[in-house]
């Protein structure tokens, strides 16, 4: 089911997002050749205490987990697309990092998930990671009343494939509000004019991720959660918490 959120909640989710948004910042501004993951983990969760705000990662547990996350942010590094879970390894001049952090406030939520390089970056990594935003700038415009989840889908697949990378097969986004996940999914391809039509209150949470050795595989490391590129490609990832209303798409988790 599909709740409608009225502009007061939304504003509240907002609230959640501008949250999200400086830790992610916080977590980019600190990540330096020689930190540790966990030192950004502790970063993020250092402004959750600040907020008085609760972490939607810590202790989740959905059905594929062996255990639930034991962080409140998702560092994934190099090859990891998605669900990296923080540990004692250390940045890297050159590394690509993709960030994926997440706030409750006042029971309403927020997602966003942000990717870049600590040092020097190689072109390619930055050409990857602006498909990225740009994928998931395209997936935001057509977040519009009157389109359809599809049209969405197409526009971040369209991006994506247009540059030559993998998008990873059965991964996207999701409706987001009073819980992380809600109804409904939000793929990364798709075709236009297919799916739920969008109405003015629906919150999504748009992610785009892509691959850039140009497949869409990928297997679990033995933690369970952490998901990398079969062919060892580099892979980046940006999300924003966005709501959908009749003056247009509202980004809820920016600065």
């Amino acid at each position: 089911m599909v709740e409608l959120k009225t502009e007061p909640q939304i504003d509240a989710m907002r609230e959640a997002g501008r949250i999200v948004a400086q830790a992610l910042a916080a977590a980019r501004k600190h990540a330096a050749p020689g930190v540790t993951l966990l030192e950004l983990d502790e970063v993020a969760h250092d402004v959750l205490r600040d907020a008085g705000a609760s972490s939607p990662f810590l202790g989740y547990r959905p059905p594929f987990a062996p255990t639930p996350f034991p962080a409140v942010l998702c560092v994934s590094v190099n090859d990891a697309i998605v669900h990296g879970v923080p540990n004692r390894t250390r940045l890297r001049d050159g590394d690509l990092v993709s960030v994926d952090f997440g706030a409750e406030l006042g029971g309403w939520v927020g997602d966003s998930a942000i990717s870049f390089t600590v040092g020097t970056a190689r072109p390619e990594d930055t050409r990857l990671i602006e498909t990225a935003e740009r994928a998931l700038a395209a997936g935001i415009a057509a977040a519009v009343v009157g389109n359809r989840i599809g049209d969405i889908a197409h526009a971040i697949g369209t991006v994506c494939r247009a540059a030559g990378y993998g998008v990873p097969d059965g991964f996207g986004g999701h409706g987001i509000g009073r819980r992380m996940h809600e109804d409904p999914g939000v793929p990364n391809e798709g075709r236009p004019g297919r799916g739920m039509r969008l109405r003015a209150g629906m919150a999504l949470a748009i992610e785009p991720m892509v691959i850039a050795g140009g497949t869409d595989d990928y297997h679990a490391d033995p933690d369970g959660w952490t998901l990398r590129t079969n062919d060892g490609s580099r892979a980046a990832h940006a999300e924003h918490t966005v709501a959908i209303t009749d003056a247009g798409p509202r980004v809820l988790t920016a600065l």
